[in-house]
Parts: C-alpha cells; sequence; structure tokens
C-alpha cells in the first residue's frame, strides 16, 4: 500500500533553475488562466475581451492562431493533445508563451516554458503530479475526486522547487476553496468560463490579497556567539518605516521580526531600505505566506514587509549581499511553547523588533527578553507541514 507520507518525501530532482520561472503577478499573487477551448464565435471573442480587460494572466488553447491575436500582456498557453508531442510545424508558435502537453509527453521544440497536464485519480497519479511539479515550470492538475487532500500534498511537494501548479476548477465556489488549501493555495486558478460575468467574479477572486499577519511575543531563553559563517543583506526597492521588519528564522515552526536599518548608528548613515537578515540557510517569508531560503533570493524577487501591528506589504528586492562574519545564536520560545532559532550577524547594529515597536540590538539580549515574531497556526493536513515533516532544532 502506498502512504502519502511516500508520495511527498520521496526523492524527486527539483528544476535546475527555479529563479526562470515568472515571479508571482504584483496585481493579484494568485494565477487566473481562463480556458476557452470549448467555446466559439461571439462568446468566445467576448471572454477573450473579458479577459484582457480584467487582466488575468493567461489564456489557454488549442489553437495556436487564436493566440497569435492575443497581445503581450496575457500569458498564451498552447494545449496540445499529442502525447508523442508532434512538431506542430506551421503553427506560430513564436506567440505562445507555455506549451501544455499532457503527461508523458516529450520536451517542447520551441522557446516556450513547458507545462503538463495531470489528471490526478489515485495513488500513482498523485505519485505523477508530485514529481512533474519539481521538475517543470508548470503543472496544471485535475482533480477527479472531491477532497482537496491530493491538492495539499502536490502544494507540499513543489515548495521551494520551482514549480506552480495551476488547478482546474469547476466554477467560482470551487475556485475560491482551492485558493485557500493550505494557506496560499495552488499558484493559479484555470477555469472554462461558461459566461462573461465568470470571467470577471474569477479575477476578483484572485485579487484578495492578505495585509495582515498574526504576530506573536517571543520570550528570549537563550544567546550564544557561534563563530564565523555566512549571512546576507537584503537590500530592497522601498523606503522602509522605523517599525518596519521582514520575518526570518532557522525554523518553518517560528520567525522573528528582524528591523530594518533605518534607526541612527553611531558610525555610519541609516540605510531604511535594508534588513541585515541572517545566515544564509534561513527562512524568510514572502507574498502568499510562502517561505524562501536567504540564500535563494535574487533581485527583483518579491519579500514582505512587515511592521509591528501586524500589516503587510509586498516588496522587491533591488540585491542580496552574503558576506563572512561573526554569527550569534538567538533562541526563544512562542506562546505556545515550541522553541525556534534565529541566527543573526553577532554586532551591535543588528536589531529585532519588539512590542510596541522596540528595537533590541542582538547583542545586548538577555534570556527573557521579550520580541516580535510570526508562528503559524493553520493546522498541518495528513501530518505534513507545507514544507516536510521534520523535527527542527
Amino acid at each position: 500500500m502506498t502512504h502519502v507520507t511516500d508520495i511527498v518525501t520521496d526523492h524527486i530532482t527539483p528544476l535546475t533553475s527555479p529563479d526562470t520561472r515568472r515571479a508571482p503577478d504584483v496585481r493579484t499573487g494568485h494565477l487566473a488562466w481562463i480556458d476557452i477551448r470549448a467555446l466559439s464565435g461571439d462568446l468566445r471573442m467576448a471572454v477573450i475581451e473579458a479577459a484582457i480587460h480584467q487582466r488575468v494572466d493567461g489564456i489557454v488553447s488549442d489553437d495556436p492562431a487564436v493566440l497569435a491575436d492575443l497581445p503581450p500582456t496575457i500569458r498564451r498557453i498552447l494545449a496540445v493533445e499529442d502525447p508523442e508531442f508532434a512538431e506542430l510545424t506551421g503553427t506560430p508558435l513564436h506567440a505562445v508563451d507555455v506549451v501544455l502537453a499532457p503527461s508523458g509527453a516529450g520536451q517542447p521544440r520551441t522557446a516556450a516554458e513547458h507545462g503538463v497536464h495531470v489528471v490526478v485519480s489515485d495513488a500513482p497519479t498523485l505519485h505523477e503530479a508530485c514529481r512533474v511539479v519539481r521538475q517543470v515550470p508548470w503543472t496544471v492538475l485535475t482533480f477527479t475526486d472531491p477532497t482537496k487532500i491530493p491538492l495539499e500534498i502536490v502544494i507540499a511537494a513543489a515548495e521551494n522547487s520551482g514549480g506552480r501548479t495551476v488547478t482546474v476548477v469547476d466554477d467560482i465556489q470551487d475556485a475560491a476553496i482551492v485558493k485557500l488549501v493550505l494557506e496560499h493555495g495552488s499558484d493559479g486558478l484555470l477555469l472554462a468560463p461558461r459566461s462573461v460575468e465568470e470571467v470577471a467574479t474569477l479575477a476578483e477572486v484572485v485579487q484578495h490579497r492578505q495585509d495582515r499577519l498574526e504576530l506573536s511575543e517571543l520570550t528570549v531563553t537563550s544567546v550564544e556567539h557561534i563563530g564565523m559563517g555566512e549571512r546576507a543583506c537584503i537590500d530592497t526597492c522601498s523606503l522602509l518605516e522605523l517599525d518596519e521588519g521582514c520575518l526570518i528564522g532557522s525554523f518553518a515552526t517560528g520567525m522573528f521580526l528582524s528591523c530594518s536599518e533605518t534607526h541612527p548608528l553611531p558610525y555610519m548613515p541609516t540605510r531604511p531600505f535594508r534588513w541585515n537578515a541572517g545566515a544564509v540557510h534561513s527562512y524568510v517569508l514572502t507574498p502568499e505566506n510562502r517561505t524562501r531560503y536567504v540564500s535563494e533570493l535574487r533581485a527583483g524577487q518579491p519579500i514582505l514587509a512587515v511592521r509591528t501591528d501586524g500589516s503587510v506589504r509586498e516588496v522587491r528586492i533591488g540585491r542580496v549581499k552574503i558576506e563572512r562574519r561573526p554569527l550569534i545564536s538567538i533562541n526563544a520560545t512562542t506562546p505556545g511553547g515550541a522553541s525556534i532559532n534565529v541566527i543573526a550577524q553577532d554586532d551591535w547594529h543588528v536589531r529585532l523588533l519588539g512590542p510596541g515597536g522596540t528595537v533590541n540590538n542582538v547583542t545586548e539580549l538577555r534570556p527573557g527578553d521579550t520580541l516580535l515574531g510570526y508562528v503559524p497556526t493553520a493546522s498541518r493536513h495528513v501530518g505534513l507541514p507545507i514544507t516536510e515533516f521534520c523535527d527542527e532544532r
């Protein structure tokens, strides 16, 4: 018997270059794709016009000529059914952004990105979806059963892989549910609309953005000087507020609110665009409640800026500087009693934020001090957190 934990933890080779994928949509976070293959005539034209007007991310068609007429502001997805992946000679593939083929088809012979459509109906096809999502830029998922557990497992498998998931939804109600699975849901939703009105409604579903986090008070339990290592500074393209930071930590179970360099320093000017974030292994919170390793961050990618009242906004990274510095390890407990950790540069000017916007120099922290952080409260289905099941120490 195949267990769900076997499906998620089986060795899967990830994408070789996660940063080749398009960044999450700045306007919405989630992506909306419209499938027009079943439409024709005036209705198809009206749906296309609505999709362009509503600024949905992509249109799926099996006719390259239809895609060729679309503006470059919309992602053009060509769906092919040939499992042997025919040459598609004579078609205007220069106007195609993604070639979507059935599971088992070959790699596209074009400059377009590769997408795979996987129909998940049992354990073997679920295992196939978990494998594919870590190997191709786009995985379109159709689930034959109403339970959302298979989607939860595929989302967990996709975490930090570079692959993105687009889930086929039956209607608008299904779209709203799929979007929220495991806190951030599928990266995209694919709907075959029956009317122009459904295009606008789907756009409204994906446009909802999280604008607040519930922060918790963390109690420092120990501070230790641990010697040399690599740490990163995250420079953003935005000017940050005095009580604004990024959430960072060694564990996925809890993160600390790292202070930006907005407060005066004795030997250098303030740099209100920067976080002296932490050691390169650290998780950092990004939009849609995702985490990335600090070492993975690149210029142009989004990151969450969080204020001490819990309000959040998306800012873009301008650069990430990794340098070798002395490090300090800070342990704390969450309100629920969990032990969490952050490792930062061992220097007075590196700071963590506390309740009321208090600024705490890491070298002056003592057991019993109170800091602010984020402790995920959503339950983890089938015994698995979003990344993997592990004992973090």
